[in-house]
Parts: C-alpha cells; sequence; structure tokens
C-alpha cells in the first residue's frame, strides 16, 4: 500500500510538471528547454518542413549506422586470430563492390532531392512581403528599423534583471535569464514579413529557430531572409556567430500577436515605444489569462 501511494504521488506530480509544461509552452510560445533533444516547436511552415526533413534523414542514418556497427562486431568476433589462424586471401568480390558503389549512389540521390527542394523553398517567398524590417547588429544588440509609413527605429538589448520589475517582466517562464529582450520585435500573425539583415561592426548572425531562418549580418553587406509566423506568441534566438567577448548576450526576441494588436502597438510606439510594449504585454497576458481559465 505505501509503495502504492508512492506511485500514485510519482504520478501526480509527473502529471502536474507535464500540465505547466504544456500550458507554458503555449504561454510562451517557444524558447529552449532544459534536456531538450529535438528542434523547437515550428511556428512556420518553412520550420514544419526542416523538421520533416530531419526526420526523413534519420530513416536512412539510423539503419546505415546499425548496419555498419553489425559489420564491425561480425568482423571482430568472426575474423579474430583466435578462430581465425589463417586469413583469407581473398581481394576482390565484385557483387559487394557494386553494392557498396550503387547503395550510396541511391542514398544520396534519396537525401539530395529533397535537400535541394528545401534549398529552393528557403530561398523563394511563396508571396510579396507585407512588412519589411532591417536588423543590424551591433556589439551586443540588435537595432530594428520598421519600414513602414511612419519608419520606427529602436535598439534591441538583452534585459538587466534590475530591470525586469520596471518593465513589468518578471515572470522568468515567458522572459527567461539570457534571452529577455528590454524591446521585443512585434510582428502581425500569418503575415509575410522580410528582414533585411546587416551589421555595423563585426559579423553577427540572425537567427530565430521556431521560424527556420539563419543569416549572417555582415557589415556592408544586406542579407535577406523571410517567415510568415503562423502563432501568436514570444519567441527567442539568438546571435549565431561569435562576435567577441559579450556574443552569449545578444539574444533576439520577436513576438507575433494579432493584426489588430500590432497596428495599435505601430502607432503607439512611434511616439512612447515603452508605453507601447506595456500596453501590448498587458493586453496579451489577458489574452492568455482568459484563455487558460476557458481550459
Amino acid at each position: 500500500m505505501t509503495a502504492m501511494r508512492k506511485f500514485l504521488a510519482g504520478a501526480k506530480l509527473l502529471a502536474s510538471a507535464a500540465a505547466t509544461l504544456f500550458t507554458g509552452a503555449s504561454a510562451h510560445a517557444a524558447q529552449p528547454a532544459p534536456w531538450e533533444m529535438s528542434f523547437q516547436p515550428a511556428a512556420t511552415d518553412m520550420m514544419r518542413q526542416i523538421a520533416w526533413f530531419e526526420h526523413y534523414t534519420l530513416w536512412f542514418i539510423v539503419p546505415i549506422t546499425l548496419f555498419v556497427l553489425f559489420l564491425i562486431a561480425y568482423c571482430i568476433l568472426k575474423f579474430r586470430a583466435s578462430v581465425n589462424p589463417t586469413p583469407s586471401r581473398t581481394s576482390h568480390n565484385t557483387l559487394i563492390e557494386v553494392i557498396w558503389t550503387v547503395g550510396p549512389v541511391v542514398v544520396l540521390l534519396l537525401l539530395a532531392i529533397p535537400s535541394f527542394q528545401l534549398l529552393t523553398a528557403q530561398y523563394t517567398p511563396p508571396e510579396e512581403a507585407k512588412l519589411t524590417v532591417k536588423a543590424t547588429g551591433n556589439q551586443w544588440n540588435w537595432d530594428y528599423e520598421y519600414q513602414t509609413e511612419n519608419t520606427l527605429s529602436f535598439n534591441s538589448a538583452i534585459l538587466a534583471d534590475s530591470d525586469r520589475a520596471a518593465a513589468g517582466k518578471e515572470d522568468r517562464g515567458a522572459y527567461p535569464r539570457l534571452l529577455a529582450v528590454d524591446n521585443e520585435m512585434v510582428v502581425p500573425v500569418n503575415t509575410m514579413t522580410r528582414v533585411l539583415v546587416t551589421a555595423a561592426d563585426v559579423i553577427h548572425a540572425f537567427a530565430m529557430p521556431s521560424f527556420g531562418i539563419k543569416t549572417d549580418a555582415v557589415p556592408g553587406r544586406i542579407n535577406e531572409v523571410w517567415f510568415k509566423a503562423d502563432k501568436e506568441g514570444l519567441y527567442y534566438g539568438q546571435c549565431s556567430e561569435l562576435c567577441g567577448k559579450d556574443h552569449a548576450y545578444m539574444p533576439i526576441a520577436i513576438r507575433v500577436v494579432s493584426d489588430a494588436q500590432y497596428k495599435t502597438w505601430l502607432a503607439a510606439a512611434g511616439t512612447d515605444l515603452p508605453g507601447a510594449n506595456k500596453a501590448l504585454m498587458a493586453e496579451v497576458d489577458g489574452k492568455d489569462k482568459v484563455a487558460a481559465a476557458g481550459n
């Protein structure tokens, strides 16, 4: 009975942790998780294609790895000196040579065709961008410039612990250490967004795992990436190019909101960015609480 009670108590704790994990993932969109072994949840169709290709390649990698491991073990056991004192002098086997030549070619073709299709899709937006944002990497923060009718520019840097209370970002679940920023890039959901990426000093990299995008930010050059996020939430990435001593403190945060929320934020951000951010956070947090209560 005691063992059964312990088992049930452990099951309840596990269920509670799982519920917290999934509700947290829903509210916080996507961010790194402890002991994560796969990609972050996809928020774009492109990232879903990347995840599919990763799963597809495993159907080749795993059997090949196991087969090679079996051959190595077989050779060690079958042809060790103690049981095979007189080794074979066979130097050629036409059938085996044909198999190990044709087999890898077929595998490479099966990998290359979807790989090239995915690569082409990454550089071919299915529609014209409705929003263009220029992202400039600095040591060690980002400048964002919205190329809209009324240009909006602001800086986005890592959020210091001392500034959390003033920014209303004390919840470390939604605004994790080393990833939360003072000003997130805000974009509307289901909107084709183009990001023009460059740098002001050294080479940085603009990467957002849940969107399936990553490109270098090179001084004097503009690279381009695009995404169309289909899930609202707060998504985190980081500079992915070694860029100096504070490289680890250069996060990227993109908040995806409804079209109405975006328009309201954009109109207010031109004159009062901190106020616009707080108003947007209050509306988003209130919406999440209502949704959680409904569940």
